[in-house]
């Protein structure tokens, strides 16, 4: 087994490094897989890179070999995350591996699936291949957070934006845009990063969003539709209904007339019914491991006041953004300010700030 005694060079760090930005490339867009970024190299040069295919297949070891013309023999393969070492829907990657002869294997951590943890260490090592591992562990381990936290809970992963008025507005009937423009842009890349997108039906009447990726280049990578729609009184003139299939949209709901059922169903939406709890609440914790069945990994939330207080008061977000305007808005008719999500924001210790040379609003990043 690989010891502490490994010595890492360099040029290993750097090759590990790229296999990281490869990974990170396509993270999000992998399905129910892992997003993995793989590197080969011979002779001191890069001779081919891999990513886990759009979807999760092919694996990256998969693409970096199969796209290599050179000879693999003798070379070196960085991997983000223990190759896979037994049958599913494709053949082993360690067979491929093996296969090609390649000398020398790094790999930075275990896999956290028990068909596959701890196994390619020694099916690679009883083949006379050097396999070391470790190499930007905590790094790697911090990237795949997600799919650990997935793996282990059966549940998506749960991200939050909640955007506050710099006088503490978070809704405003005379002004429904409370950002700027680049953090739309920000928004609409977090939406290309996940799977699924949440809202409640309160928010889609009010504001008939679109809930998809705008940005160019990337809008076939919009996110599934998720509604939260307790007796089905979404508007059928709003934009989700009317672009809903089968493929892009779910609604959840309790209780309904079964003419509106019937009629929801042609469109071609997938109706799941959903046990309600304390104040005629959906149970989220409950559609999160429906829509974990479903295929779900991430799921970003774009919630109103309920919804996201909801999330909040209960520790369901594993992390979200929040984002500071510059801007005040006047106060309504209806309203709803931020001071009640206050205490509640606290019980999200791990903050910090991101980056942003652009907009004027402020985005910041709390974690459990």
């Amino acid at each position: 087994m690989s010891t502490k005694k490994d010595k890492f060079s360099q040029k290993d760090i750097k090759y590990m490094d790229l296999a990281l930005n490869l990974a990170r490339a396509r993270d999000g867009l992998t399905g129910v897989n892992p997003s993995v970024g793989c590197v080969i190299v011979k002779n001191d040069k890069i001779i081919s890179i891999g990513q886990t295919g759009y979807d999760g297949r092919p694996h990256a070891e998969t693409n970096a070999i199969n796209h290599c013309n050179d000879s693999l023999k003798d070379s070196k393969i960085y991997i983000t995350l223990e190759p896979c070492n037994h049958y599913g829907k494709t053949p082993p990657c360690t067979n491929l591996i093996i296969k090609k002869e390649i000398k020398e294997v790094f790999y930075s951590i275990d896999d956290i699936d028990k068909k596959v943890r701890g196994k390619s260490f020694k099916i690679l090592k009883s083949k006379g291949i050097i396999v070391k591992k470790g190499l930007l562990k905590s790094r790697i381990s911090d990237f795949y957070n997600n799919y650990f936290f997935n793996r282990k809970f059966k549940i998506p992963y749960v991200t939050g934006k909640i955007a506050v008025s710099k006088n503490n507005l978070i809704y405003s009937e005379n002004k429904k845009k409370i950002t700027d423009i680049h953090s739309d842009k920000f928004t609409h890349f977090l939406r290309h990063k996940n799977d699924s997108l949440m809202i409640s039906s309160t928010t889609l009447n009010k504001d008939n969003p679109k809930l998809n990726c705008r940005l160019v280049g990337f809008e076939k990578y919009s996110p599934k539709r998720i509604v939260l729609d307790n007796n089905l009184k979404i508007k059928i003139n709003s934009y989700i209904f009317k672009t809903a299939n089968k493929n892009n949209t779910i609604i959840f709901y309790n209780k309904a007339d079964k003419n509106k059922i019937l009629f929801f169903k042609k469109k071609g939406i997938t109706l799941i019914k959903s046990n309600l709890v304390k104040n005629n609440y959906f149970d989220l914790k409950s559609i999160l491991k429906k829509l974990y069945t479903m295929g779900s990994r991430n799921l970003l939330v774009e919630g109103g006041d309920i919804l996201s207080g909801s999330l909040l008061k209960d520790k369901i977000f594993n992390q979200f953004y929040f984002f500071k305007s510059k801007k005040n808005i006047s106060k309504s008719s209806v309203y709803k300010d931020f001071n009640h999500f206050k205490k509640l924001i606290q019980n999200y210790k791990n903050k910090a700030k991101i980056n942003s040379k652009f907009g004027k609003d402020s985005i910041t990043l709390y974690k459990r």
